[in-house]
Order: structure tokens, then C-alpha cells, then sequence
């Protein structure tokens, strides 16, 4: 248990005691009463320096104290507090703030210590101490509008930014990255502050802010650094081909072309074949229908503005914010549309369907649909040397789509696991399976298609699932998707479902949304009195019956 402090009398908070803790001060040889300042527990001091001892990264010694600080503060070390308290009390100890900071978490006290710690580091000629302090503003400087005009924000930004610029040159790449982030980062929060508005929690401090906004400074270096490399492997592969081009190498490197300077838009080569390949006898019979995808870039969709998008979608589907939100997020700061794959699951009628074939119309990318409860490891492509011979689906959804990153719905993925389908009981042959490989980048990359009999690039197709549960799908299958819930839209959803309601109706009879009136009041009331939540799928047939009997009406009419 620490000692909590007890008061000290003073005229400045931040004013360095003159008197050391427990020491009496004698006048004309009258020794005065003991006065009672606070102690660092010894407990906190000894947690801090057994935190630093066990610490077993060699990556981290190196590296300038702010910078260990950083990271620690980043990876939500919880022993980063009494690390700095075990430092101050070992470089100075018996500093009344010092007990003050190790039991409280008030901000001013610790900017109070730290310009205590720099005007000892001056008196004592101690660095050292300079540099602790700016460690203590680090973890301690709160959010606060006026954060640019502090003097110690600024303070904190200077010593961060120079020890990032002194890097060495061997630091592990990751590390790096993780370092540079923080640092941009946290200079950046005055000016973006206002994007952390669904980051902000009570109780945070700025630093903990620091490497969300860091990230989100970098996706389009990042882009284009992907570009640079592809395009330095596509000259690889090309240089490869050239001394092997009689050559049948069934493991030659495959790369995606580079971006093509002439149209301006992003390309993936998704299959390629050498000479000696293009003259099998059983290809060249099956090849022409894939003429269009073999040895040739196919460009890669961009997204369209992303605003416009979740506004469409939020008025068609009110009660799925959260799964537009979450796969809208993917595309921010991407340069070509690419979704992780995805399982929206929930009850049936909530239109779980509809919504993913609605985001791929929405994001102008094809949408190739697979019926999982008919579907078998055949989605994985057929060996070409059966008359059934045929590539995997999702190259075929890349082939019918004319672009390299089509989408890919897997609906009632659940029922993919049965008897049916051509599944075996022993689960031999099912769908499960054989995505599994495609769902990772690193294989997807490298997909070895039976009928092709090569590696083909299935890493930019998006993946969207539908299930009614997923208790009873396989774990590997589950960790290689992000799981949404799609709850059913409540009585409160009918306002803003109905105009969607009549604008899919009216899609699906080939008319322009303007020719089907709105309800009016009777119509209206006669919907919601019989739908009060629930079924998307119900209340669309409800609709479909009041249209129905307009229809029959203007007739008699």
C-alpha cells in the first residue's frame, strides 16, 4: 500500500524544498519541530526498477529514454509511471514532488516536477534530469485546446523530433516505424484534434492519442512505397521470364504490373503463363474463354467518395451503421477498393444479402454471388485434366468482371459445412476449406490453381459473407474474418425504410423511382399497423401488396 502524501505549506508548488525529507532545522541552537514532508513509498520505487530490470527487449536499450518512453506509453505498459518515479528518486532523491507525482495522477503536479527536475538539472549540472522531465510531460501533458501554445507540449515535440532524427541506421524496420509514427503523431494532435472525437475517452492523456493519429498521416506513403516495390518486382519477374522463357517453371515469381503512367490507374497481372505453357495441348482447347485475364493487367477499381457512398447506403439500410461504417473504414486512405473479408451475420430478414450486394454496386465493383449451401471445394477450381475442368470462383468472378478486385459473396456461409452441396460427411470437399487459402494475403497472393496449374494474385478480391449464426463455423474459418452483427431494424427504422422499400421495387420492375407515388396517409397507417419491427423481408412484402392493389385499382379505374 503507498503512503498517501500529506500536505505541504508552501508559497509555489513548483518551488524546489529547501529542506530534505525528515530534517531538522536548528536557530540559535533551538531545534524546531520535524517537519513532516512526504516520501516516495518504497514499494513504487522498488516496482519501477524491477520493471526496468526484467525488461528483456535489446531493441529498446539503445534507444534515447523518451523514445523507451513512448513505446512503453504505446503499448499500454502500466509500469511506465513507477519506472520514471524509481528514475527521479534514484538521480534525486527526497524531492516532495516526486512522493506527490508517484501517488496521483494530476497533471499539474507532474508539470510542476518536471520544471522542478530542470532547474535541479542546471543547479546540479546533471543532463540527465532534463531528460526525465521531458518524460514526465510526455506521459502526463493532458488533451486541451490550447495545447500548440504550451511551452511544455512544445518542449516534448522538440526532444521527440530530434531523437527521431538520430536513429541509427540498423534499427530494426518495425521498430522504426512504430517510432515514427508516435513522434508525427503526437506533433500533429493540435492540428488534428478534431478527428479523435470517437477516440477521446475520460482519463487520456495526449500521448495516448499520438500513434492513432500517426497512422493516419501515412496511407498514401505507404501506397505508394507498395507501388515502388511492386514495381521493382514486376521488372524481376520480367528479367526471370526472359531466361526462362522455354522453360517450363511451374514455380516462377509472379508480381502485379505497376502502375501504368499512361491511364493513371493502379493494374494487377493475375495470371501468367510462359511459352512452353500457352502450347499445353488441354489449355490451348479450354484457353480462349480466358484470353481476356491471362499474361494481362487488369486495372483495379478505385473507390468512389466515400461520403456519398454511407449516405446511399445509410438511406436504404438505417439499422446497419455499423456494418457500413466498419467496411467503409477499410477504403479510407486507399487508393483501389479492397474490403477484409467480412461475415455479416444476424436473424434472417434483416437483408444481410441486399446490403453486401448494395456495397459492392455502391463501390463500382462486380459482385460474383456463391450459394453456400450448394457449394463445395469445387469453388477452388477443377483440375483441367477432367471434362469439368474449371478455375477457382473467384477467378472466374475476376474474368466475368473485367478488374482484379471484384467481390466475392459467400451467402448463408453457415450451411456451407452440411451433408449437402456435395459435402461429405467426414467434411471432406467443403467450402470451408478451401477458402481458407484465399482469405490470407500471403497465399492468396500465391493461389496454385488446379486448372491453370500456376500461381494466380487473388489478393485484391474483397470477401463478403452472410450467416444466420456462426457458432457452428470451424475456429480457422472465424479467424480469418471480421464478424459483424446486423441487428433487425426496430419500429423507430420505418420512416426511413419505406422510401428505400419503393426504390428497390422500383429497380426490380426496371422503372425509375420517380414513377411509384410515396404511401399516402392511408397506406402508411395500414404498413404500420401490421409491421412493428423486425423482417426487412416482410415489410417489403407489405409494400409490395399496397402497389399491387394500386395497380389493381388504376385497372378498374
Amino acid at each position: 500500500m503507498s503512503k498517501k502524501p500529506k500536505s505541504i505549506k508552501t508559497t509555489d508548488a513548483a518551488a524546489p524544498s529547501k529542506t530534505e525529507p525528515n530534517e531538522s532545522a536548528s536557530i540559535d541552537g533551538v531545534v524546531d519541530d520535524v517537519i513532516d514532508l512526504p516520501i516516495v513509498d518504497d514499494g513504487i520505487i522498488l516496482t519501477g526498477a524491477a520493471a526496468d530490470a526484467t525488461d528483456l527487449d535489446e531493441r529498446l536499450k539503445d534507444l534515447p529514454r523518451i523514445l523507451r518512453v513512448a513505446l512503453l506509453i504505446n503499448h499500454g505498459n502500466r509500469d511506465v509511471h513507477d519506472r520514471l518515479v524509481a528514475d527521479v528518486e534514484a538521480l534525486h532523491p527526497g524531492l516532495p514532488l516526486t512522493a506527490v507525482f508517484a501517488t496521483t495522477d494530476d497533471p499539474a503536479t507532474a508539470l510542476a516536477l518536471a520544471k522542478e527536475l530542470d532547474r535541479y538539472a542546471v543547479a546540479d549540472d546533471a543532463p540527465e534530469l532534463r531528460h526525465i522531465a521531458d518524460c514526465v510531460r510526455l506521459l502526463s501533458l493532458p488533451m486541451q485546446k490550447d495545447l500548440a501554445s504550451s511551452g511544455d507540449y512544445r518542449r516534448v515535440t522538440q526532444t521527440l523530433m530530434n531523437a527521431l532524427g538520430r536513429l541509427p541506421d540498423d534499427i530494426d524496420v518495425k521498430l522504426a516505424a512504430e517510432i515514427e509514427s508516435f513522434c508525427i503523431g503526437w506533433a500533429m494532435i493540435p492540428a488534428l484534434r478534431h478527428r479523435l472525437g470517437r477516440y477521446q475517452r475520460s482519463g487520456l492523456v495526449a500521448a495516448n492519442h499520438a500513434s492513432t493519429l500517426g497512422d493516419h498521416t501515412a496511407p498514401h506513403r505507404v501506397a505508394a512505397a507498395e507501388e515502388a516495390m511492386r514495381a521493382r518486382l514486376e521488372a524481376r519477374a520480367a528479367n526471370q521470364r526472359d531466361e526462362d522463357a522455354d522453360a517450363d517453371d511451374q514455380s516462377a515469381p509472379q508480381a502485379p504490373a505497376p502502375l501504368s503512367s499512361a491511364s493513371g490507374q493502379h493494374h494487377r497481372l493475375i495470371v501468367q503463363l510462359n511459352k512452353t505453357e500457352m502450347k499445353n495441348a488441354r489449355l490451348k482447347e479450354l484457353l480462349p474463354q480466358f484470353e481476356g485475364i491471362v499474361n494481362k493487367a487488369l486495372p483495379l477499381v478505385a473507390p468512389p467518395p466515400l461520403e456519398e457512398v454511407r449516405k446511399i447506403l445509410l438511406f436504404e439500410f438505417p439499422h446497419a451503421r455499423n456494418v457500413i461504417d466498419s467496411v467503409l473504414s477499410d477504403l479510407i486512405g486507399r487508393p483501389t477498393v479492397l474490403v477484409r473479408p467480412t461475415i455479416i451475420w444476424g436473424q434472417p430478414g434483416g437483408g444481410k444479402s441486399l446490403i453486401a450486394r448494395r456495397l459492392a454496386e455502391c463501390l463500382s465493383v462486380s459482385c460474383w454471388r456463391t450459394d453456400s449451401s450448394r457449394s463445395d471445394a469445387a469453388f477452388g477450381g477443377t483440375d483441367r485434366r477432367w471434362s469439368s475442368a474449371e478455375p477457382c470462383h473467384p477467378l472466374l468472378a475476376i474474368a466475368r468482371a473485367g478488374h482484379a478486385n471484384p467481390m466475392v459473396l459467400l451467402d448463408e456461409l453457415e450451411k456451407a459445412g452440411g451433408t449437402g452441396g456435395g459435402n461429405r460427411i467426414d467434411g471432406i470437399g467443403r467450402l470451408w476449406d478451401c477458402l481458407l487459402g484465399m482469405l490470407e494475403t500471403e497465399t492468396s497472393f500465391r493461389y496454385p490453381d488446379p486448372f491453370f496449374q500456376k500461381n494466380v494474385d487473388l489478393s485484391q478480391i474483397s470477401y463478403l459473407a452472410t450467416a444466420n449464426s456462426v457458432a457452428a463455423l470451424p475456429r480457422p474459418l472465424l479467424d480469418r474474418f471480421r464478424v459483424l452483427e446486423l441487428a433487425l431494424p426496430s419500429r423507430d427504422h420505418l420512416d426511413a425504410l419505406l422510401p428505400a422499400v419503393l426504390v428497390d421495387l422500383a429497380r426490380d420492375r426496371g422503372l425509375n423511382a420517380s414513377w411509384i407515388a410515396p404511401l399516402d396517409g392511408d397506406e402508411y397507417a395500414a404498413i404500420a399497423s401490421a409491421w412493428v419491427g423486425g423482417s426487412v423481408r416482410n415489410l417489403r412484402r407489405l409494400v409490395e401488396v399496397i402497389l399491387r392493389d394500386r395497380d389493381a385499382s388504376a385497372i378498374r379505374n
